[in-house]
């Protein structure tokens, strides 16, 4: 089915194939290190649940609980989420209160004493969580008034692909490069040359349709199907609420025409609706 070299990144199972097994987890780490741009080097990762799905199998997004080990030791965890933007906000509070209150070991809070293991949230958006430009937010707790950080040992990265429209061209650091492939990369007949580094090279060879099995080819084809069936029922609802809407105006405008005390004939002239329909008005 596929018609393009590469596969989508964005499909949870071709997400999970490129970043979701242990033997790809560099590729994982050079993306998140970027992420935090400095904040964090992360030098290795633990899939602590591996893969796993949301408790409502309709979400069908691919979620990473990973455990990350600093450049300094230190150990932090990190959720990772392509998924899409409804409730997305409360969705992201609810999976880091998760990993948060998992912390907790059972009869032994006395000892524990609230020793929480930072928390990061990373999510990668094909659509935009609200109306604005922004690709990219970075949200830490902080004092509403003077901005200064409350609390930085939880953060939530939100990565929307769709405000991202920087062209090849203009690329500028690893970031960019990351970005650009995510949202691009089953659009390209080849690798961009300005993009031609180790790392992305194993990300341009995973993502090779052609060097997947029959077995994966054809999983990934019905995940592919599965997007475009599920587009297309909900461009065909957008157009069935458009087209409500539409009569639902026309029913008000031949209202206030009957008021004015014009006939059937004429406000079916003026609305298109049926003699029929105006008379139960």
């Amino acid at each position: 089915m596929s018609n393009t070299k590469y596969i989508n990144p964005m499909l949870d199972w071709s997400f999970k194939k490129i970043f979701g097994t242990d033997p790809n987890k560099d590729l994982l780490i050079a993306f998140l290190n970027e992420v935090f741009k400095g904040r964090k080097n992360i030098v290795d990762l633990v899939y602590n649940k591996n893969e796993h799905h949301g408790n409502n199998k309709k979400e069908g997004s691919a979620i990473f609980d990973l455990l990350c080990t600093g450049d300094r030791g230190e150990k932090f965890l990190i959720e990772v989420q392509n998924a899409r933007p409804v409730n997305f906000k409360k969705r992201a509070v609810f999976y880091t209160s998760r990993l948060i209150s998992e912390q907790a070991p059972k009869g032994e809070m006395d000892t524990w004493k609230y020793d929480i293991t930072e928390v990061y949230f990373v999510a990668i958006l094909e659509k935009s969580l609200e109306v604005q430009e922004r690709y990219f937010r970075d949200i830490c707790l902080c004092d509403r008034d003077t901005r200064e950080i409350f609390y930085d040992e939880l953060g939530y990265t939100f990565i929307e692909l769709s405000n991202f429209v920087k062209t090849g061209d203009e690329l500028e650091s690893e970031l960019d490069k990351w970005l650009y492939s995510l949202k691009h990369l089953s659009d390209m007949d080849d690798m961009p040359p300005h993009l031609r580094k180790t790392i992305f090279e194993k990300l341009y060879n995973i993502a090779d349709y052609t060097k997947m099995t029959k077995e994966e080819q054809d999983i990934y084809d019905q995940e592919l199907k599965r997007k475009w069936d599920n587009e297309a029922v909900r461009e065909q609802s957008f157009l069935d609420g458009e087209e409500r809407g539409r009569v639902e105006e026309k029913k008000e405008i031949a209202q206030s025409l009957k008021k004015m005390g014009l006939s059937s004939e004429q406000i079916s002239e003026a609305t298109g609706l049926t003699a029929e329909e105006i008379a139960n008005l």
